[in-house]
């Protein structure tokens, strides 16, 4: 098994490409539906940067080279754009905004340049794929989708929130069910061991999980068992997954990929070189990661103990009112606080009974309340949970991973109610905001590695074949982008803001974004592993 997938693909201009533009002539017709002229297209593999025409008929790449002379329904001069395959983004929680008739057109992720999204990632989403289709595309599709088994909704089917392993039979219905979801076209199966309940499971579980999947040829992606050192810590968990792709026989992702809390601040160094002695010994292993200090999650899963939550919400409050457990729990979020930093750094950005504390720290609610900001805490969780942004990154790590060849751009982005609650910014700005701030202003990539970390290694590792390279016969999921304008503009106190600088955007062909504009087509699919 090689430690890279991506083969590169050399294009090979003008005498090919003109003859394949040629054989498509059709006497006064116009030869294409649309004809990109004069744009600079990103190179993945060896090949530098060219500039060259490009045509579009249906849904496919069908011509690239000198195309003067040639016609088209829609000639669009790109001079001085840049012209990418249309990114990957392979951390997405944006299904559950897509299957809405008021998000399903994706207009973030389309500002953005994203023209294809995973979703379920984590370990949690629909156990039902074939239902979870049919809802997201009633309203119509502004993206393509591609589906994830979820291990930790397959647990909860089986098993509810019990903390204990399976048994053989339970182990047994399990694997049906991710055998189920690989059937209806999914892409491999994620899987959230820091998260309950699938943070009940063992590496055992999860790797007879992950051998249905790879039957199918799917990947593994994991948000690991532990970012800090709350259990087992950061680089044991990180193993842990290349256990799996190991014993498995798949692909294995550690999904957006971090040192989280000061605790394990500059430990990049070791979980780099974990993943470099695996892909060395043949383990197919991989990492996404976003362009942000600050991560996202939930306040119980942020400051909770995991056996805290065992059995569900009702066993959790019967936990608190119990004076006794509830001093248990308050001493080991003590810890937990610790690892995200303190008080202070963690902002509510989604609190439904009480949305003036949106975008307010912990911190600032617990003075407001005149409590400690673990007491705080409890009675935000006993009213129902919040969502929070944790502000627990070094620049140095996020840094050390991003340059790595094996690290694919994702958002861990939703696909928020617009104007609704505080989320995080990288929902909105993620791939612009690694264009602007990592290319251009800190050159911390190259354009090309970051284009490359955006489409053809996400395509390949996912197995999106057809998409994720600008080449003849390719699905014409394209963007055409302004460097000098991309950026992002969400901010963590104000992120409805849409990112800037993606000029012409189309997905399967259709032109999603035309001149900087929203055009209303949703020519999105939800794609299918066998479809490839």
């Amino acid at each position: 098994m090689g430690t890279a997938v991506e083969a590169p693909r050399r294009c090979v201009l003008s005498l090919l490409f003109v003859l394949a533009a040629s054989a498509c002539s059709s006497g006064d017709a116009p030869e294409f539906d649309v004809i990109l002229r004069g744009g600079t297209l990103q190179a993945v593999g060896d090949e530098p940067e060219f500039v060259t025409d490009l045509a579009l008929r249906g849904d496919r790449i069908a011509a690239m080279g000198d195309l003067a002379g040639y016609t088209a329904r829609d000639t669009l001069d790109i001079a001085g754009l840049h012209v990418s395959a249309g990114f990957i983004d392979v951390h997405s929680h944006a299904g559950s905004g897509l299957d809405t008739q008021d998000r399903s057109h994706a207009e973030p992720l389309l500002a953005q340049g994203i023209t294809t999204v995973v979703v379920n990632p984590d370990g949690g989403g629909l156990v039902d794929l074939a239902m979870q289709r049919a809802v997201l595309l009633e309203d119509g599709l502004g993206v393509n989708v591609a589906q994830l088994v979820p291990h930790g909704s397959v647990r909860r089917a089986v098993l509810g929130m019990e903390d204990r392993l399976p048994g053989p039979d339970e182990l047994e219905e399990m694997k049906a069910l991710v055998r189920a979801g690989m059937e209806e076209g999914a892409f491999g199966m994620s899987s959230g061991p820091f998260y309950a309940p699938g943070s009940y499971s063992d590496t055992h579980e999860l790797t007879a999980l992950a051998e249905v999947a790879a039957e199918y040829g799917g990947v593994y992606t994991s948000h690991i068992r532990d970012e800090s050192d709350y259990t087992i810590g950061l680089v044991a968990a990180v193993e842990e997954v290349i256990a799996v792709a190991r014993s498995a026989g798949l692909p294995g992702v550690v999904t957006h990929i971090k040192a989280l809390g000061p605790p394990v601040w500059g430990k990049s160094a070791e979980v780099i070189a974990a993943i470099e002695a695996a892909r060395a010994e043949g383990v197919e292993v991989y990492a996404d990661q976003y362009p942000y200090e600050a991560s996202s999650t939930g306040l119980s899963a942020a400051l909770l103990p995991r056996w805290a939550q065992a059995g569900g919400g009702d066993s959790l409050m019967a936990r608190l009112a119990d004076p006794a457990t509830r001093a248990r729990i308050r001493e080991e979020m003590e810890a937990n606080l610790a690892r995200r930093g303190g008080a202070d750094r963690l902002q509510f950005r989604r609190f439904r009974p009480e949305p003036s504390i949106e975008g307010r720290t912990l911190d600032d609610v617990a003075i407001a309340r005149s409590l400690h900001p673990l007491d705080a805490a409890l009675e935000l969780i006993a009213e129902g949970g919040a969502s929070v942004v944790s502000f627990n990154m070094n620049d140095d790590d996020i840094a050390a991973f991003m340059v790595q060849p094996w690290t694919m751009t994702a958002s861990d982005g939703a696909l928020p109610q617009w104007q609704v609650g505080v989320p995080h910014p990288r929902a909105y700005g993620t791939f612009a905001r690694k264009l602007r701030r990592y290319v251009v202003e800190d050159g911390t990539v190259s354009l090309k590695a970051a284009i490359r970390s955006m489409t053809s290694l996400p395509a390949d590792v996912f197995g999106l074949e057809g998409r994720g390279r600008l080449v003849m016969g390719a699905v014409a999921d394209i963007v055409v982008f302004d460097l000098d304008e991309v950026r992002d503009l969400a901010t963590y106190t104000d992120p409805h803001q849409l990112s800037q600088g993606m000029v012409h955007v189309f997905v399967n062909g259709t032109a999603a974004i035309r001149d900087g504009a929203f055009t209303g087509e949703r020519a999105g699919r939800v794609l299918r592993r066998e479809d490839r």
